[in-house]
């Protein structure tokens, strides 16, 4: 009996441990704020209750600021690859094995390229199923690009590298969502990139996104015009005219609820908002000034539009702060959850649709 009792609880403990869910999280720019908050996010154990933290890096840095922090109960298991990952632990992968001098607040070429260690690291584990979702912490782009990375962003190297059409860069603070149909270009390439095949394809992945990843049946979305005013009828420039409302158009004919355009300085103080699951905007800055100012400590990016789970806090490198000990943790706590929150939420819609059972030649000739 006592035998039998033991084999359930391993049982049961195993079951357990399925459940959870890995949650890579890259390290960023050793020298801004990324080590201190992944440090400070997971020093809580209640944290492991629902997920598995796997950090790519190096013990030696998360030792560091484990110091800096003086967190002297914060634990970690120190890994050399995803196969060592333990449950109800911090895992630290690490990815490089040498000495690395730590500058916080520095601007270098180093800090963009362990970034980039890590980050290929917990891409490759997250292909090949050895992490569930992914979270990365700031980087700069100068830096990273000194180490050979040749895209804009986050959004657009996971966009290649799992193959994705068209990847959607939202950013997420409870029923707040903004999306962006351009993201880290300049202002005057702006109007030149907004084509209507281009909305209508972030719109129809925003839609998808709101369903699949958010749990909400039929997303209204509102979208923004370019110019001051929508455009005042064509009065303040035409891309409303020509652009942007026949790609609405076209959204609304695919059974899609887009709404607009809508004067983008206006609409976040009003009461409108309130009437829609997601705001589609024109550019960064149009959609992400109004966002930060609302949901600064607690917003997350979110990339839709991919066929993995990927978030990270809304803010960057923060290298004035870096290495003061003040760098606030809860955008990347945020980060950790809503990952772990859209995971479930695309297996229960996977489910949900799921191919129903083919209906047997008896079974139709009984209907017919």
């Amino acid at each position: 009996m006592e035998k039998e009792t033991k084999e359930k609880e391993v049982k049961d403990k195993e079951q357990v441990n399925k459940n959870l869910i890995k949650v890579g999280i890259t390290i960023g720019d050793l020298n801004g704020i990324g080590p201190e908050i992944i440090v400070k996010a997971l020093q809580d154990n209640r944290i492991l209750t629902d997920l598995v933290p796997v950090v790519y890096g190096s013990n030696k840095v998360i030792s560091h600021y484990k110091k800096q922090l003086n967190l002297q109960d914060f634990n970690y298991l120190s890994c050399q690859n995803a196969t060592e990952i333990s449950s109800k632990k911090v895992n630290v992968i690490n990815v490089w094995q040498e000495e690395v001098q730590i500058e916080p607040g520095v601007s270098n070429a180093d800090g963009g390229k362990y970034a980039l260690l890590s980050l290929e690291a917990a891409t490759r584990d997250l292909a090949d199923g050895k992490i569930d979702v992914l979270v990365t912490a700031p980087f700069s782009k100068e830096n990273v690009a000194k180490a050979g990375f040749n895209f804009p962003g986050h959004t657009e190297y996971l966009a290649e590298m799992s193959g994705a059409k068209e990847a959607l860069m939202i950013l997420v603070s409870g029923n707040l969502r903004v999306a962006l149909v351009t993201t880290h270009i300049p202002i005057k390439e702006i109007s030149n990139q907004l084509k209507k095949e281009l909305i209508v394809a972030k719109i129809e992945v925003f839609e998808q996104s709101l369903k699949k990843d958010f749990g909400i049946i039929k997303p209204r979305i509102a979208v923004f015009g370019l110019n001051p005013h929508a455009g005042e009828n064509g009065k303040i420039g035409e891309e409303e005219q020509q652009i942007i409302i026949p790609a609405i158009q076209t959204a609304k004919n695919n059974g899609i609820l887009a709404f607009g355009p809508y004067p983008a300085d206006g609409f976040f103080g009003s009461a409108l908002r309130q009437q829609f699951d997601g705001v589609l905007a024109m550019y960064h800055d149009q959609g992400l000034t109004a966002f930060k100012a609302l949901c600064f400590d607690d917003g997350v990016n979110y990339t839709a539009g991919l066929p993995i789970v990927r978030t990270s806090p809304d803010h960057g490198t923060a290298f004035d702060i870096a290495g003061k000990m003040q760098a606030d943790e809860q955008s990347l706590r945020s980060a950790i959850f809503l990952a772990v929150d859209i995971y479930r939420k695309r297996k229960v819609f996977k489910e949900i649709h799921a191919n129903p059972l083919a209906i047997s030649k008896d079974e139709k000739g009984k209907k017919e």
